[in-house]
């Protein structure tokens, strides 16, 4: 403890898709008289409904919820943005004398809770422009000789088979001045969005076989509620406007189905399919990029105030 007083304190649930975090943040948060921050990427569009299981209405109004339908579809928020919501959100709940519990797994969005992630490194548009034409003139051999050269000390674990990253870590070199380990010990060095609170994480898991029964009545459950009619509904309010949310679980392959590339009966088990290959993803990311944090299985939790204990 400071001179200054206890830090205060953030709790953040986290676990991969099915892992029963909604049920158990209400439960948490109704014990502890907690608001709710949401950090799944995809609850920030209105409509994106049925295919993200976004709490209910009824869900929303046992407990307050925050950062969920934030915006339409057809416009992305990026983690910047986020970041600057979620720090309101957060300042906000606290005044009110209330604790805060983060619930989501989406993984860059989660991060900033421990990590410096915006990068302040401003592009200028006439940078980027010159950047695209050294593309287009020499492919992604230039862009890589280019960075080569102002990097005599080498790339460090840039992608060099990624033209878009090729472009973006040049186009920051060129803005900046600096190399890229400059700017990598530069972004190092910035404090955390929230530095000043004790942010304490769990996460919930379940054995491969109850997540991978829970994920298949989950993608039939989301047919039957009325998934390709919300994916309908939201392509004509602009959702291929927006990669992130288009490209998502549940109604990428539903596009698929509505555009002739896949059968439609078929799309529950494509849903269960990728969304297990998610799964797997998201449990590697958990134990690599996020600091060490205790795991509890969700269907041996019996009271809430074991889930942080």
């Amino acid at each position: 403890m400071s001179a200054a007083g206890p830090r205060p304190v953030l709790h953040v649930l986290t676990g991969c898709t099915a892992a029963g975090k909604t049920a158990w943040a209400l439960r948490w948060a109704e014990w502890s008289g907690a608001e709710i921050v949401s950090c799944d990427s995809l609850l920030f569009y209105r409509g994106m409904d049925i295919g993200t299981a976004k709490p209910t209405a009824a869900e929303r109004a046992r407990v307050p919820h925050h950062l969920i339908d934030l915006g339409p579809v057809a416009e992305p928020l990026n983690v910047a943005r986020y970041v600057e919501l979620a720090r309101a959100a957060v300042a906000a709940v606290r005044e009110r004398g209330r604790p805060v519990l983060v619930v989501g797994g989406s993984g860059f969005y989660l991060r900033s809770f421990f990590f410096p992630v915006v990068d302040r490194v401003a592009v200028p548009p006439e940078v980027r422009t010159a950047v695209a034409g050294l593309l287009a003139a020499g492919g992604p051999a230039a862009l890589e000789a280019e960075l080569r050269r102002l990097n005599p000390d080498g790339l460090g674990r840039l992608d060099v088979r990624n033209p878009r990253r090729l472009a973006a870590a040049l186009g920051r070199c060129r803005a900046s001045g600096r190399t890229l380990a400059q700017l990598a010990a530069d972004f190092a060095a910035e404090p955390a969005p929230f530095a000043g609170w004790d942010v304490r994480l769990v996460r919930l898991d379940l054995t491969a076989a109850e997540l991978s029964r829970r994920i298949a009545e989950r993608a039939a459950a989301m047919l039957a509620a009325g998934l390709v009619e919300e994916v309908r509904r939201l392509r004509e309010e602009g959702l291929e406007a927006n990669p992130s949310a288009a490209q998502a679980i549940g109604y990428r392959e539903t596009l698929a189905v509505l555009d002739g590339r896949a059968p439609a009966a078929g799309l529950a088990e494509a849903i269960a399919r990728d969304t297990r290959a998610l799964v797997r993803k998201q449990r590697t990311w958990f134990r690599t990029q996020l600091p060490a944090h205790p795991v509890r299985a969700a269907d041996a939790l019996r009271d809430p105030a074991e889930l942080f204990a």
